[in-house]
């Protein structure tokens, strides 16, 4: 009579699976890893997967973080905010931070955090979004525990907040604001690679900082060419002057749209987010250009009929 198989290994999500990238997250860890699930509400991806426990808890508020951490091997947080003001970071800014202590002193083996790459100077000591995340991010370094802090740039996947988006805003419109000159730059990276990288990093050893970057950097203007061209249209563009993009993306804040925020266009006309390509995986990263394909098929206009 054979004994029971091996235990999996566990692991501790943060931010849990219903996001962009705890989807890709499950899909990548939840054949061969027990997952514990922190998150707020029920996340679909996660509902019917006999390895994924779900935690209702908020990680800002978490008290003691102990209990969660019986028997965990990795610790991955994905939690963060988007957009908000600093009575919404700096709490969960501080419940991180204490995670990071509780994690050193149960000896848990590994800590991989999802940050970000660089911004400019004024974003990064100006706006609570980045100036919260470094402060994690610092703890993390300062801390005794084996880490990696995984850098995306942005992501692109279904029912993502960029090429999506854009995709379904050049379909209804026609057309789209051009910021600035468009030379700024973008290394797009799917969000099942960084699922990967995330996986390749957990089981690296060491302390490991790493920006990660798509397969291709593009010129910002020549993806959206390409976005058009993927719907079937020629470009045509709103231009705008990098103040007067900052001015737009702050009025849409303003009533409410989600669209896109001010910092985010600051951030893009900085020319930060087009690191080179994370190296190590293979198979290799995936381009975006099929992607886009399949992406604009929704809402790409038919072909007028020859006759």
């Amino acid at each position: 009579m054979s004994g029971p198989g091996p235990a999996f290994p566990r692991l501790l999500l943060v931010g849990g699976g219903g996001g962009l990238v705890g989807r890709s997250i499950l899909e990548e860890f939840g054949g061969t890893w027990q997952i514990r699930s922190l998150h707020r509400h029920p996340a679909a991806a996660e509902s019917g997967l006999p390895n994924v426990e779900w935690v209702a808890g908020d990680a800002a508020t978490v008290p003691d973080w102990q209990p969660l951490l019986h028997g965990v091997d990795l610790v991955l947080n994905l939690a963060w905010y988007r957009f908000g003001p600093d009575r919404r970071f700096a709490p969960l800014a501080a419940g991180l931070q204490r995670l990071i202590r509780a994690s050193e002193a149960a000896g848990i083996r590994r800590f991989v955090h999802i940050s970000v790459p660089d911004a400019p100077r004024s974003l990064e000591t100006g706006l609570p979004y980045l100036v919260r995340k470094r402060e994690v991010d610092h703890a993390i370094e300062a801390s005794s525990l084996a880490y990696a802090i995984v850098r995306p740039t942005m992501l692109f996947a279904p029912r993502d907040k960029l090429l999506t988006v854009m995709l379904r805003t050049i379909a209804r419109y026609h057309r789209f604001p051009m910021f600035g000159d468009g030379d700024y730059h973008l290394s797009p990276i799917a969000a099942r690679d960084l699922a990967r990288i995330v996986h390749r990093e957990a089981e690296l050893g060491g302390r490991r900082n790493v920006v990660a970057g798509g397969p291709e950097r593009w010129r910002y203007r020549d993806l959206t060419d390409a976005l058009f061209a993927a719907l079937g249209r020629e470009p045509r563009y709103v231009r705008l002057s990098p103040h007067g993009s900052i001015r737009l993306s702050r009025f849409l804040e303003t009533i409410g749209s989600t669209l896109l925020y001010a910092y985010e266009v600051e951030w893009l006309l900085s020319d930060l987010l087009g690191p080179p390509p994370y190296e190590g995986l293979d198979p290799p990263l995936a381009p975006v250009r099929p992607f886009l394909e399949s992406e604009a098929a929704r809402w790409r206009r038919p072909s007028p009929a020859r006759g």
